[in-house]
């Protein structure tokens, strides 16, 4: 390896516009570290993973630790303030070599998914693919099945579902009672008696083009249905051609749904019948105009009604409708409005009380996020269960009896809005109790009874801390664990900082984190490095302690200060601070994120903002280049991945959910697309061949913009990739694209290195 770094002999010599580092960076050894952070840090935190898993109904509890000696699973009787090991690892290792055949050393056991299902005298594991059980009385272990089979029929999902589907797919549909099954025949609803097989048409009015969905739901009584009637569209499809396919020689043609915002898209509307009379009841009232989506339909219990949800295309309006099922009258019951937008798919909850008609509907219309509790029956809202300057991130668990509500939240307590406590409520909005207590993001697991939980936290620079607590008063039963990372820090790692600065209105705080090199020297200048997802369907900077945040970490060791922000338009803000993203992609938070690496600089004099770089991949791809297209008088260098770089080419869910229908001028100005004759700096596009997230075109046609607007760039196509950063080879490319361009140092010859 040594006769390499003769490569770097020159490297001071590398044209640039940026000043020389006073000490060499990005050299091999840089690299070489780079590529050694998960290893050298894995498995350096001892007692810092505990996910409790209950057994059976009641309070006892297992989970693993990692710990100084080994692995060891702790047993925990929460009614006796109790933990102790769950077995005897001795002499399950004797045990265990006797059924297999392979010697086991405690501390160091070759199994996995240790599960105490009913009782603390047995468990089951996972040895090589194969489940056994043992019991801790006499240790006797037993082969029961084998496991790899059946994970190997698991399988996985390749792609993702954007398309709106074939409603004529779905199976026959019996009747809760047994005696019928209804299914759609030459587009109609029919039903046939599964005592005599006798077949019974209910509709005559669907044809090709517009049909009956087969996706039937039958009221509880089975004396009713209620399906849609579809109006369909043309559907989108796009194609790829896998060029290297590794079977045969020849490339492969696939095909895909996949609609794109302005594209029109198929309408459902609800219809129902009566069994009784073989008749259709008339669905009168609302007409449901400029659907983006009809459904959730929902029975109930007494089978006289139906409510079902409608979101208007453009997410400005979003209601949920109550249908008569005797007389096919609707009323809406809810109405939710934006003069921006409803994240329906990031905020939407409802959950049904149905022996008292209410219902619990979370809302953003006071400007944050919070739950209202209405009468499922008129209307009203009862009254507003959470309120005030914090936003409520998820519900837990809903207690009817108790008329309790067990929710996450963010914002309410003091430091990073972003992090997560757990509270509980009363209905009528009294009695609210904070559940958990420590100054970081909490992940709660409640017992099955729901009397005690488990509460682990941890902040991206404090080490995890898990406690047994009370699960209805929070208070403290017992400490289980307390992170020790010492052997973490004897390695050189230094813990991210969490970093603040003024946003741009100059009052609200803009949350990230900065990553530093094992190797740091404040007397070095260096330059800094973006990550950015400015998605706002969420908001992104890491809150839990980890020792590797991603790629951040690698990158950081070739010598640059990596930092992660999230700026407004992002979500689990006010909904003032969301806003920001409507029909505005390209601000993507960069006036917000520009003078929080300019605080952080003046924090710390060795960032130097002349050299900044970004990097992103999909919606973040498309940040990374906007940053060169609509602020190049601040970062210099970008590398994007299969970006989305004109929001009209990608998915319709998530670009219209933000930048809104009709499509208008709104998107040509966020475009990367129609905005690349702006490039100034150097850019590196990667793109997969077979991306089924975001359209490959959507990449390929911005380099088609550069090269008419005569820009000097790079492009990295890969055959065969899907929706990643380029994978192993592409973070190589993006290194090398950084370390030349702002460290001013030419990469290794990696034709030559030895590797």
């Amino acid at each position: 390896m040594r006769k390499v770094l003769s490569l770097f002999i020159g490297a001071l010599l590398f044209s640039t516009p940026f000043s020389i580092p006073s000490i060499a960076q990005g050299l091999l050894e840089d690299y070489q570290r780079a590529d050694d952070v998960s290893s050298l840090y894995r498995d350096k935190v001892w007692y810092g993973n505990v996910r409790p898993s209950w057994i059976g109904e009641t309070s006892l509890f297992v989970y693993e630790n990692e710990t100084p000696d080994g692995r060891e699973w702790i047993l925990v009787n929460p009614d006796r303030g109790e933990k102790r090991e769950a077995f005897d690892q001795r002499r399950f290792a004797r045990s265990f070599r006797s059924v297999t055949g392979t010697r086991a050393e405690p501390g160091n056991l070759p199994i996995t998914n240790v599960r105490f299902h009913t009782d603390p005298e047995t468990f089951s594991f996972y040895y090589r693919g194969d489940r056994y059980t043992c019991s801790v009385t006499n240790y006797a272990i037993v082969k029961t099945d084998d496991g790899s089979r059946r994970a190997q029929q698991r399988g996985g999902r390749t792609r993702w579902p954007w398309g709106f589907g074939d409603e004529l797919r779905n199976d026959p549909v019996e009747s809760p009672d047994g005696e019928w099954t209804a299914f759609i025949k030459d587009y109609n609803l029919h039903i046939r008696s599964n005592g005599d097989n006798r077949e019974y048409q209910l509709s005559y009015d669907g044809g090709k083009g517009e049909y009956y969905s087969s996706f039937i739901r039958w009221s509880p009584d089975s004396r009713k249905i209620v399906t849609a009637r579809v109006r369909d569209v043309e559907r989108r499809i796009i194609h790829y051609i896998e060029s290297s396919p590794s079977e045969g020689f020849h490339p492969l043609l696939h095909s895909y749904e996949y609609p794109k915002p302005g594209d029109a898209i198929p309408q459902f509307y609800p219809q129902l019948f009566d069994i009784d009379t073989r008749s259709q009841i008339r669905v009168s009232g609302t007409t449901l105009p400029e659907q983006y989506s009809v459904g959730r339909y929902r029975w109930a219990a007494d089978s006289r009604s139906i409510t079902y949800e409608y979101n208007r295309r453009g997410h400005q309006q979003y209601q949920v409708i109550r249908l008569d099922a005797e007389t096919g009258n609707q009323r809406v019951i809810i109405n939710e409005t934006s003069s921006t937008f409803i994240h329906y798919s990031g905020k939407r909850y409802r959950h049904d009380i149905e022996n008292t008609n209410e219902i619990i509907w979370a809302s953003e219309r006071d400007g944050w996020n919070h739950l209202y509790l209405y009468n499922s029956v008129t209307g009203k809202v009862i009254n507003q269960i959470t309120a005030g300057e914090w936003i409520v991130r998820s519900v837990l668990h809903v207690d009817q009896e108790e008329r309790r509500i067990t929710f996450q939240a963010g914002g309410r307590e003091p430091g990073d809005p972003y992090h997560i406590h757990v509270y509980s409520i009363n209905f009528d909005g009294t009695g609210l109790t904070k559940l958990t207590d420590g100054d970081g993001t909490h992940e709660v697991f409640f017992s099955p009874d729901r009397r005690y939980m488990v509460d682990t936290w941890s902040r991206v620079d404090k080490p995890p801390v898990a406690v047994l607590r009370d699960g209805k008063t929070g208070e403290l039963v017992m400490e289980l664990e307390r992170a020790d990372i010492t052997p973490l820090l004897e390695t050189g790692w230094i813990m991210p900082e969490v970093f603040t600065a003024k946003g741009r209105d100059g009052e609200t705080d803009i949350w990230g984190m900065i990553v530093r090199p094992s190797n740091f020297d404040e007397k070095i200048d260096y330059p800094v490095i973006e990550y950015i997802y400015a998605g706002p369907h969420s908001a992104h900077v890491p809150k839990r302690f980890s020792p590797i945040h991603s790629n951040l970490t690698a990158l950081s060791e070739l010598g640059f200060i990596v930092v992660q922000i999230d700026g407004m338009g992002t979500s689990h803000r006010s909904k003032a601070f969301h806003d920001v993203c409507w029909q505005n992609l390209g601000d993507a938070g960069f006036p917000d994120r520009i003078p929080w690496i300019r605080e952080a600089a003046a924090s710390y004099p060795y960032i130097d903002t002349t050299r900044v770089g970004v990097f992103g991949t999909s919606a973040g791809a498309q940040n990374a280049v906007g940053a060169l297209l609509f602020h190049p008088g601040f970062y210099k260098v970008a590398v994007a991945s299969c970006g989305c770089h004109d929001n009209r080419m990608d998915k319709i869910w998530w670009n219209e959910q933000f930048m809104g229908w009709p499509v208008g001028p709104h998107y040509s100005e966020s475009s990367n697309v129609d905005n690349a004759w702006r490039l100034e700096g150097r850019l590196l596009l990667i793109n997969g061949e077979l991306d089924y997230n975001v359209d490959p075109a959507s990449t390929t046609q911005l380099v088609d913009a550069l090269i008419r607007a005569g820009k000097d760039f790079d492009y990295l196509f890969v055959p065969g990739m899907g929706h990643t950063s380029g994978g192993r080879y592409g973070e190589r490319r993006r290194r090398d694209f950084f370390v030349r361009h702002l460290l001013g140092v030419e990469p290794p010859d990696w034709n030559r290195v030895d590797r």
